[in-house]
C-alpha cells in the first residue's frame, strides 16, 4: 500500500529523480540475480526497493516510467552459452506481502473483482515459497522434450541437457490422463547440506590448483556461492552439463505453462495430478477456506522454517479455482490471482560460548562472540560480533548465555536478545589493557569505543597496519595477502613496512615454506618491486594515520606536494598547539576555529574536511620516536635514500562539464567506490565536498541518498545519477 503521506512529503521532480534510480538499481539487482546468479543484497534489501517504487507509482501514477521494473520479470537473457528458448506462456512473478493486513487486502481484493458476497467462500491454496530457480519443463505425449529458466518471462535459457540429471525430474510422465502437451513449472533448489558441501569442495578444488601451479593459497579469494539459491542457479547454467550432473539438484512443482488441456478445475486437483504423474510437490501444499486458515497455514510453514532442509522465504497463497484465476487475470507482470506472503530475516537461539577480544589497525579492541554453530538463512554462523563496550552492557550478555541471532537484512549476523539475562552471573569485564600487548586500554572523551594506546609496539597493531598497508587503496601489494602477512609476522620477516620492500633478501627463505614455488614468488617480489615509487597520497593513507581516510591522504597531498616535508609541518603542528591553549574566555568553537585556522595554514590546504581531528592526528603520530623511524626507514632523509621515493603530489586536471564546480556524492554508489569517484571529481578538475551547501553545484546520487538529496532539493542544486555522472567523465576523456 502506498504510504499516505507520500505525495505531500515529495515534490514531482524528486519522485521522478527517484524513480528513474530505482529502475536503474532494480535493474542492476536483478541482471546479477536472474542473469549471474551474483545477487549483492539480501531478499529483504531487493524486496524494500520495490516497495519503494510501487509506493511511488501509486503516488504518481503519471510517471511510472517506460522501463519501470513493476513492467519486468526477471531479466533478459544476455550473452549465455546456453540457447535461448521463448515461453509460450510468459512465466510470471508474483506481488508480495508482508503483513497480515496486505493479505487480507489481497483476498479482499479479489472477493470484489469477482463482486462476491461477503459471505461467499473463496478457497485458496498454501504452500512455501521455495528459494530457488524458475525452471518450465514441456512435456509432449508424455516425453520430456525441452527444459527452460524463467529468463525475463518471455524468453529463458535451454537446460534440457542439464535438468536429465536431476533425479526429481522425471523424463516420462506417469499415466493415462497425461495431456498431450503439458508444461510443468516449479523450482530446482539445493538443500542447506549439500550448499555447504559443494562450497567445502570448491575449497579444497582451489587449494589443490594453487599447489599444483606453485602459487600460495589464500582461503578468502575462492570464490564460493552465497546461499542455497545461487548454488542451485549456478549448478543448473552450466554448459557442460556434466558440471550439472555433479551437483545435488532438486525440483519441485507449483504450477503449469501450456497446456493442450489443463487436468483438473482447481490448483489444488492440477497440482495432486502432476504429482501422480511422477513429479514432487511441496509436501506442505494445502486448501485454506478462509483468511484465518490462510495465516495459520503461513504460521505453520514459518514456525517450521528452521528444521526444513532447504530454504524457503515465504508462502505463496493462490486462488483455488481455475476458472477464478482466468476471470481475474493478470497486472504488468503479476496474477491477480496470487501472492507471495515472505518472512521477516529470519532467527535462530545459541549459545554464547566465549567473548574474544579482537585488536584493530587502529588499536580498537572489538569484542567477538564465538557461538554453538548455528544454520541461520542457509549460513552456519559460529561467531558474531559485539561492537564494543557499551554494546555488550546494553545486551548484557555473559558467557553461557542463551541468544537469538538475527542475519540484520538476511545478510550480517547479529544478536538482538540475551534469554538468559536475568539469570544471576557477574557481567562480562571488558578489558582496561589490551591483550595483545598488555598497553593500557581507553575511550577518548566522546567516543565508545576502547583503543589500546601501544601503537606500532602492539603485535595486532602491526599486522593490521602492514595489511592495511598493502590493501587496494593504499599501496595496491597483489600477492601480499593476510594470511602471507600473518605467516611472515609470525617468523619475524615482517614487523614495520620497510621490512615488506627487503623481501627479496628472503626469497630462499620464502621458497622454503609450503605453497611456494619459483613462480610465486617471483610474483610476489616483482609486485613489491612495481610499488618503489608509490603515489604519495596512497603512501600515507597506508600508514594508517588516525583520521586519515584515502581522501584526506590525498586532499593533505595537494598541499604538502613533497611528502617527505610532512614530518616537518607535524612538529610545527605539535609546537603551535602546545603553545596556544586554550584560554579561559575563549568558548570551544572559537577555539576550535582558531585552531583549525593555524593548522590549514601550516598545512597549506583549504579543504573543509581537515581540522582539529586530522591536524592533531598527524602532530602526534609524527612525535612518536617508533612512528618516525618507520618513517625514515622507508623514506630516507632525502630523495633517493630510503626504500621507497614517492614523486611529487601532482594532480593532472582535465577540461569538463564539472570543471572548477562543486560536487557532493551521496548514497550508495554501485560501478565505483566513494573514493574512486572523488578522485574523479578532482581530476575533472572540479572539488570533491563531504556535505550539500550553497556554494554546491552538482549532486551525484545513488541509492539510499538521505538528507543531502532532501537539501539539495530544498536549496534547487541540479541532481544526476551514477550514470550520468559517467557520461560526464567519458565525455572529458
Amino acid at each position: 500500500m502506498p504510504s499516505a503521506n507520500i505525495s505531500s512529503s515529495m515534490t514531482e521532480a524528486q519522485a521522478a529523480n527517484e524513480l528513474m534510480r530505482l529502475a536503474r538499481q532494480i535493474a542492476h539487482h536483478d541482471r546479477l540475480y536472474h542473469a549471474e546468479d551474483e545477487p549483492e543484497i539480501s531478499d529483504a534489501a531487493y524486496d524494500a526497493l520495490v516497495r519503494r517504487n510501487a509506493e511511488l507509482e501509486a503516488a504518481f501514477p503519471h510517471l511510472v516510467r517506460e522501463d519501470s521494473p513493476s513492467r519486468k520479470v526477471g531479466h533478459a537473457i544476455a550473452a549465455s552459452p546456453l540457447g535461448k528458448v521463448t515461453h509460450e506462456v510468459r512465466m510470471m512473478s508474483l506481488d508480495n506481502a508482508f503483513s497480515d493486513e496486505e493479505v487480507a487486502e489481497f483476498a479482499a481484493r479479489v472477493r470484489r473483482f469477482l463482486a462476491l458476497p461477503e459471505d461467499a467462500e473463496v478457497v485458496m491454496t498454501a504452500e512455501d515459497k521455495i528459494d530457488g530457480l524458475s525452471c518450465s519443463l514441456r512435456y509432449e505425449n508424455g516425453r520430456l522434450v525441452r527444459a527452460a529458466t524463467r529468463g525475463d518471462g518471455q524468453v529463458g535459457e535451454d537446460v534440457t541437457a542439464n535438468v536429465a540429471h536431476i533425479a526429481d525430474i522425471v523424463q516420462e510422465l506417469r499415466g493415462d490422463d497425461v495431456p498431450a502437451i503439458f508444461e510443468v513449472r516449479g523450482e530446482v533448489y539445493m538443500e542447506k547440506a549439500a550448499f555447504l558441501a559443494l562450497n567445502a569442495a570448491l575449497m579444497d578444488e582451489a587449494r589443490a590448483a594453487a599447489e599444483a601451479k606453485g602459487e600460495a593459497f589464500e582461503e578468502g579469494k575462492v570464490r564460493q556461492f552465497a546461499n542455497p539459491r545461487n548454488a542451485a542457479a549456478g549448478s543448473l547454467r552450466q554448459k557442460d552439463a556434466g558440471v550439472t550432473a555433479k551437483r545435488p539438484l532438486r525440483f519441485w512443482a507449483h504450477g503449469w505453462g501450456a497446456a493442450s488441456h489443463v487436468p483438473g478445475e482447481t490448483q489444488h486437483e492440477v497440482i495432486r495430478r502432476i504429482e501422480s504423474w511422477g513429479l514432487p510437490v511441496s509436501p506442505q501444499f494445502r486448501l485454506c477456506r478462509s483468511l484465518e486458515e490462510m495465516l495459520a497455514a503461513y504460521r505453520a510453514i514459518r514456525d517450521g522454517r528452521p528444521g526444513l532442509p532447504f530454504e524457503i522465504d515465504g508462502v505463496v497463497y493462490k486462488v483455488d479455482r481455475i476458472d477464478w484465476q482466468r476471470r481475474l487475470g493478470f497486472v504488468a507482470k503479476a496474477p491477480r490471482w496470487g501472492l507471495a506472503h515472505k518472512f521477516p530475516a529470519e532467527r535462530a537461539e545459541t549459545v554464547l560460548e566465549a567473548i574474544d577480544i579482537q585488536v584493530g589497525r587502529t588499536g580498537k579492541l572489538t569484542p567477538v562472540g564465538r557461538l554453538r554453530p548455528v544454520l541461520v538463512g542457509g549460513v552456519t554462523v559460529t561467531n558474531v560480533t559485539l561492537h564494543n563496550r557499551d554494546e555488550i552492557a546494553r545486551l548484557g550478555v555473559r558467557l553461557g548465555d542463551r541468544v537469538v541471532l538475527q542475519r540484520a537484512g538476511d545478510v550480517i549476523p547479529q544478536v538482538v536478545d540475551n534469554l538468559t539475562r536475568e539469570q544471576e552471573r557477574p557481567a562480562y569485564p571488558f578489558p582496561d589493557h589490551c591483550p595483545e600487548c598488555g598497553s593500557e586500554a581507553v575511550a577518548e572523551e566522546g567516543e565508545v569505543d576502547v583503543r589500546c594506546t601501544g601503537g606500532l609496539i602492539c603485535p595486532a597493531q602491526r599486522t593490521e597496519r602492514l595489511k592495511h598497508f598493502v590493501s587496494r587503496a593504499a599501496l595496491d601489494i597483489e600477492g601480499l595477502g593476510e594470511k602471507t602477512i600473518d605467516e611472515f609476522f609470525v617468523k619475524g620477516w615482517l614487523e614495520s613496512p620497510a621490512d615488506i620492500f627487503r623481501l627479496r633478501e628472503r626469497k630462499a627463505e620464502i621458497l622454503a615454506l609450503e605453497g611456494w614455488k619459483d613462480k610465486s614468488v617471483d610474483n610476489l617480489l616483482t609486485a613489491v618491486e612495481n610499488k618503489r615509487e608509490p603515489d604519495a597520497g596512497r603512501l600515507l593513507f597506508g600508514l594508517g594515520i588516525r583520521h586519515v581516510g584515502a581522501v584526506t591522504a590525498r586532499d593533505l597531498m595537494k598541499g604538502v606536494i613533497e611528502i617527505r616535508r610532512l614530518p616537518e609541518m607535524a612538529r610545527e603542528l605539535y609546537d603551535y598547539r602546545e603553545a596556544n591553549p586554550r584560554e579561559e574566555s575563549e568558548s570551544e568553537g572559537k577555539f576550535r576555529e582558531r585552531m583549525t585556522g593555524a593548522i590549514k595554514a601550516i598545512l597549506n590546504v583549504q579543504t573543509d574536511g581537515i581540522g582539529t581531528a586530522v591536524g592533531y592526528a598527524l602532530a602526534d603520530f609524527f612525535h612518536e620516536a617508533h612512528n618516525m623511524a618507520v618513517w625514515r626507514e622507508l623514506l630516507g632523509a632525502k630523495p633517493g635514500d630510503g626504500l621507497v621515493d614517492p614523486p611529487p603530489y601532482v594532480i593532472e586536471t582535465k577540461d569538463s562539464a564539472v570543471a572548477g564546480k562543486t560536487v557532493v556524492f551521496t548514497g550508495k554508489l554501485e560501478t565505483m567506490s566513494r573514493d574512486e569517484a572523488k578522485a574523479q571529481a578532482e581530476r575533472l578538475g572540479a572539488k570533491a565536498a563531504g556535505s550539500v551547501s550553497p556554494k554546491t553545484d552538482l549532486v551525484v546520487a545513488g541509492p539510499g541518498a538521505g538528507s543531502k538529496l532532501k537539501k539539495a532539493a530544498e536549496l534547487g542544486i541540479e541532481v544526476i545519477d551514477e550514470a550520468a555522472w559517467a557520461e560526464i567523465v567519458k565525455a572529458a576523456g
